[in-house]
């Protein structure tokens, strides 16, 4: 941590299936606003990459790029950082500690600390146990910020799509994610997925909204009746799957993309892959152009990734690597090739439309 001892979604679409189709073929959104009369092949989204033996350093000095955008967008806001923990007991598949201590520096340097949370509802465990395994409770004593556990706060209710029945499942979603008043901060980790190919800084806070009883658990041993809205979001299959995350995100989508990169995560991710040495971080105020460029520094084409493809037609964000304008490092001298998950084949079944009945 030498560096900083040294350096100074928002309403789901009430209309399910339907309501998305007609937001890909019309919606807007401010951040490609005038991209067409700019004219093409011109960046309409910066994204700062760097790499480096320090993964806090590549964390802050990514942040710094955008210093005076991050602050002006903070304004007044209440900050919410979303750590990666799906589980709590695995740090490869979690935001490590260095990440989130440099962006709590980054606030701080800012005058926005204060204003910052650390939420998370992790998949596997209650929640608090994982911050405090993976050293969070440290940091939260250091800087002033207080930790939550959105399994125990307020939820409003949204509806998804599932693919068995074509029916709205309603789902329990955390209030302070949703809420327009939080600037939301995805401390992503770079890792590929068994359902939806790569987990990046979307998916990240769309599928960390649903929330979870306390006492659930997987195994034996957990409260009776308690249960674990975050499946449902799954939609029953890889199309809901893609589908979902599309639609949520747009209510749903971080405001600042950190994406860690420094030991990413290859073959069955989220929890069960493989440690890649990649030692690079990914940040842009433009997620999706955050998501498209560690896409691919992993090595994978992005025509695989459905929901990034939903969102990029939609207008989200840019997600032409053309388009995007990439600070720090040159993109091509990092690409790693990600082994993707066993199942990978029959994830592509998103590309297919369903059979006729």
């Amino acid at each position: 941590m030498e560096l900083l001892r040294t350096a100074s979604r928002r309403q789901f679409l009430r209309s399910s299936l339907f309501g998305g189709l007609a937001a890909m073929s019309g919606l807007r959104f401010p951040a490609l606003a005038g991209a067409a009369e700019e004219g093409a092949g011109k960046a309409t989204s910066r994204v700062a990459l760097m790499a480096g033996n320090d993964r806090a350093d590549n964390t802050l000095r990514g942040l710094k790029a955008f210093e005076k955008e991050i602050a002006q967008a903070i304004g007044d806001r209440r900050v919410v950082i979303k750590p990666n923990n799906v589980a709590i007991d695995v740090q490869l598949c979690a935001t490590h500690a260095d990440c989130m201590e440099a962006i709590l520096e980054f606030l701080k340097s800012i005058g926005k600390a204060e204003q910052a949370v650390i939420a998370e509802s992790a998949a596997n465990g209650p929640t608090l146990n994982g911050f405090e395994n993976y050293g969070y409770t440290r940091l939260a004593a250091k800087y002033g910020v207080k930790l939550v556990d959105l399994d125990q706060q307020e939820v409003q209710v949204v509806h998804v799509f599932d693919e068995r029945d074509f029916r709205p499942k309603p789902v329990r979603m955390s209030k302070l994610l949703l809420d327009p008043s939080s600037f939301i901060i995805s401390a992503a980790k770079m890792k590929t997925h068994d359902r939806v190919v790569a987990t990046l800084s979307l998916k990240n806070i769309v599928v960390g909204a649903p929330i979870k009883d306390m006492g659930f658990s997987w195994g034996a041993g957990g409260r009776r009746g308690a249960r674990n809205d975050k499946p449902t979001v799954h939609g029953s299959g890889h199309r809901a799957t893609n589908y979902n995350l599309f639609a949520l995100g747009q209510r749903l989508h971080p405001h600042l993309a950190v994406i860690d990169g420094y030991d990413g995560m290859e073959g069955n991710g989220p929890v069960g892959g493989k440690a890649v040495d990649h030692r690079v971080c990914v940040v842009s105020p433009d997620w999706l152009a955050a998501d498209r460029v560690a896409v691919e520094l992993m090595g994978i084409d992005f025509a695989k990734v459905g929901y990034l493809n939903y969102c990029a037609s939609a207008g989200m964000g840019e997600g032409d690597l053309k388009k995007i304008e990439v600070v720090g490092e040159p993109v091509g001298r990092h690409i790693k090739t990600y082994k993707l998950a066993d199942n990978i084949e029959e994830q592509m079944i998103w590309l297919k439309p369903p059979p006729r009945g």
